[in-house]
């Protein structure tokens, strides 16, 4: 193997580390979510600049066969897992209500979000929302607001990656945090029972602690959210 190949499998060898420690070390809890991903990123841009490393040495007549194949299929890998989150706006705070959005109370006191700004940033996220996820709404239902607060709070319960910190019955609102699964990425979340005529209207909005975009995981959070409501019961409209 010449230096040239060499040098070329080295880097492969430290793309394909950083690729994959950076997950496992923020599922352990042993880095933070932000610093996980951040290792996960820098393997996927080592490992393209590996890939054009071994371009250029074949065109150069080098044996580099190896390390280019090992480049190939760990950008490959890194595309499929990144890029399909270019198709996502860059906003992370998700509602279905963006001109009365739910409001954290509980929230603003956990230590993780101290000196961070918990208001829905307005009317620039609304539109963007409105664009990329037209059935974010609230959920219906021909049910007094203690009866939907009820079957919100356990619903809630039984969402295998939510946290619920917070349970008002009297204001009819829910808060907690809800833990992505590879990252572990901490979310906050709320969720509302409002009065509407008829029965009652649930709002829930869901906001990322980390980064500019979510890649669409707090619109998904709703939806998924609401499909778990509907499964424990009957509701009307959406």
């Amino acid at each position: 193997m010449t230096a040239d190949a060499r040098r070329g499998m080295r880097l492969v060898l430290v793309a394909w580390a950083a690729f994959c420690a950076g997950p496992l070390l923020a599922y352990l809890g042993l880095v933070p979510a932000r610093v996980g991903f951040l290792v996960f990123a820098l393997g996927g841009l080592l490992g393209l600049i590996a890939v054009m490393a071994g371009v250029v040495a074949l065109v150069r007549g080098r044996a580099a066969v190896p390390s280019l194949i090992a480049a190939l299929a760990l950008t490959t890998a890194f595309g499929a897992l990144a890029f399909p989150g270019r198709h996502y706006p860059r906003i992370n705070d998700i509602t279905t209500d963006p001109v009365t959005p739910p409001q954290f109370v509980f929230a603003l006191t956990l230590p993780a979000n101290q000196g961070r700004d918990m208001a829905y940033p307005g009317k620039a996220f609304a539109e963007q929302q409105g664009s990329a996820y037209p059935d974010i709404g609230p959920l219906l239902v021909g049910l007094s607001p203690d009866d939907a607060f009820a079957r919100v709070e356990a619903a809630a319960r039984r969402m295998p990656t939510w946290e619920v910190t917070r349970v008002d019955p009297g204001s009819h609102r829910l808060e907690g945090v809800a833990t992505s699964g590879i990252f572990r990425f901490r979310d906050d979340v709320v969720v509302e029972v409002r009065v509407r005529e008829g029965g009652s209207a649930i709002q829930m909005r869901s906001k990322s602690r980390d980064g500019k975009g979510d890649l669409g995981a707090n619109a998904k959070r709703i939806r998924d959210f609401f499909a778990q409501l509907r499964w424990t019961g009957p509701a009307s409209g959406s």
